[in-house]
C-alpha cells in the first residue's frame, strides 16, 4: 500500500486534462434534486468538512459558531445519556432536525445550498472523487468509472457537461484530493490521545485534538 505521502504526490501531479476529459466521458448536469443534501432514510447527511472550511462557513455570518456549521463526525461515537459520547476523527456538516444539511432549503421543489459560493470542496465536487489512497468516496461506492476519476449515485450523471464546467470541476477534484491527503497526514501527525471525561465527545482532525465545539482539547 502507497504511503500518504506517495498518494499525496500523485494527486498533485494529476493532470486538470485528464481529469476533464473523464468528467466528460461520464457527463453530469446538477439537477437541483438535493438528494446529496438530504439524509439518507435514516442516516443523517454527513459530508466531511476540513477545519478551515469550518472557519470560512462561519465568516460568512457573525452569529455562527463552530456548532452551527460542523459536527463531530459520527463514526467511532455512542450514544450516550446526555448525547453523542467518544472519540472520533475529523467533522462533517451540520445537520437540523430532519437530519438534512443545516445549509440546505427547498423552494418551489427545488434544492438550494444557501451558502454556495463557500461551499465546502466535498460539496463543489460531488458526485465525483479521486481513485487514490487517503482520499474519501462520498455517498457509498462508485457507479462508474473512468481513469482515475469515480463518480458516485447521482441522479445528474449522464447528462451533458461543457468543457468549461469539465475543467473547473476537474481543478476543485484536483484541489479536494490534495487537501483530502494533507489534512490525513496532518491527522497522522498531530495524533496526540487525550484523557477525556464521561460523556464527552474528542474530535482528532488535522491541528489536534478539539471539543465538539472546535476548541483544542
Amino acid at each position: 500500500m502507497e504511503s500518504l505521502e506517495a498518494e499525496l504526490d500523485r494527486a498533485r501531479a494529476l493532470d486538470v486534462s485528464d481529469l476533464a476529459d473523464a468528467i466528460e466521458s461520464i457527463g453530469f448536469e446538477c439537477t437541483r434534486c438535493g438528494a446529496c443534501c438530504k439524509a439518507d432514510d435514516d442516516d443523517p447527511h454527513t459530508a466531511t468538512v476540513f477545519p478551515d472550511e469550518v472557519r470560512e462557513l462561519q465568516a460568512t455570518d457573525d452569529e455562527y459558531d463552530w456548532r452551527d456549521v460542523a459536527r463531530p463526525m459520527p463514526y467511532g461515537l455512542s450514544e450516550g445519556p446526555d448525547g453523542p459520547e467518544g472519540e472520533t476523527f475529523e467533522w462533517a456538516l451540520q445537520t437540523d432536525a430532519c437530519g438534512d444539511c443545516t445549509f440546505y432549503e427547498e423552494n418551489g421543489g427545488d434544492g438550494r445550498c444557501t451558502v454556495h459560493e463557500d461551499r465546502p470542496l466535498i460539496c463543489e465536487t460531488y458526485p465525483f472523487s479521486v481513485a487514490l489512497g487517503g482520499t474519501s468516496q462520498p455517498m457509498g461506492e462508485a457507479v462508474d468509472e473512468a481513469g482515475l476519476v469515480r463518480a458516485h449515485e447521482c441522479e445528474g450523471l449522464g447528462r451533458d457537461i461543457s468543457r468549461a464546467d469539465a475543467e473547473a470541476l476537474a481543478r476543485s477534484l484536483k484541489e479536494r484530493a490534495i487537501r483530502e491527503l494533507e489534512e490525513a497526514i496532518g491527522v497522522r501527525d498531530n495524533y496526540a490521545p487525550v484523557e477525556r471525561e464521561s460523556g464527552e465527545v474528542v474530535v482528532y482532525d488535522s491541528e489536534g485534538p478539539k471539543t465538539r465545539d472546535g476548541r483544542p482539547y
